[in-house]
């Protein structure tokens, strides 16, 4: 048997929880509880606000006034996943593709980066944030990915942390096994550089390679596209030196 219910609803709420205390609802969920869930007062679902953990409550009020009664804490809250993913944006549903998968995939900190090749240069960083909240309330996620704004590539290496291994993609890497070369590294903070459509610039990969925190590798013998890629490349770092 499952060990988490997910048939259980799941509602993200940004104001602090705990038992035996009240919380309002803004209109967009109360029309979402009321009038697309058909919930009424007395239904139960499980609300967080990914800072004190997961919660029972119990719609209350009335129905033109909805709102929730908190009861027992069903999960403590967990830290933020470690892992940095940094990419290239893309445009519209093919991005909030690619956030809604990170998140899914563990991902605690999403970092858009502009590349020479990018098609995106400003960044809807509140469509990004409610992705990321959809994501969490799909799938059972306590706490929230951060969202970092926009900034150049060269900006985005000098915010990694000291001691960051940073892996970025490249169907030239100097190795053929990217498991390998995963398996290799040492233990530590680690991000995920994802690259626009058309792949970085030769003077984007050459300053890459020069970086002494920097691994390279491929993600086989096929062109992805690169949504496709972002969650090949997460897959194969969970799998071989993530959390899975």
């Amino acid at each position: 048997m499952a060990a988490y219910d997910f048939t259980a609803i799941r509602l993200f709420l940004d104001q602090p929880l705990a038992p035996g205390g009240e919380a309002a609802l803004e209109k967009p969920q109360q029309n979402y509880l009321v009038n697309v869930l058909r919930l009424s007062a007395g239904d139960r679902l499980a609300v967080f606000n990914g800072r004190d953990g997961e919660f029972a409550a119990t719609l209350a009020g009335s129905a033109k006034r909805p709102g929730l009664a908190i009861g027992e804490c069903l999960r403590p809250q967990t830290p933020r996943p470690a892992l940095r993913w940094l990419f290239a944006p893309l445009k519209h549903a093919r991005l909030d593709y690619m956030v809604q998968k990170a998140v899914e995939m563990g991902v605690g900190s999403l970092e858009p980066v502009i590349t020479r090749r990018t098609q995106v240069s400003r960044v809807n960083l509140e469509r990004m944030r409610a992705n990321v909240v959809e994501a969490a309330e799909q799938c059972g996620i306590l706490s929230l990915a951060e969202v970092v704004a926009e900034r150049p590539l060269p900006a985005a290496l000098a915010a990694l942390d000291p001691g960051t291994r940073l892996v970025f993609c490249d169907e030239d890497a100097p190795v053929r096994d990217p498991a390998a070369a995963l398996a290799g590294l040492p233990p530590g903070p680690l991000a995920l550089l994802i690259g626009p459509e058309g792949g970085f610039s030769d003077d984007e990969r050459k300053m890459l390679r020069a970086l002494p925190f920097v691994t390279a590798i491929p993600l086989g013998p096929r062109i992805l596209r690169a949504d496709t890629a972002a969650v090949a490349a997460l897959a194969a770092i969970q799998a071989t030196i993530g959390d899975w």
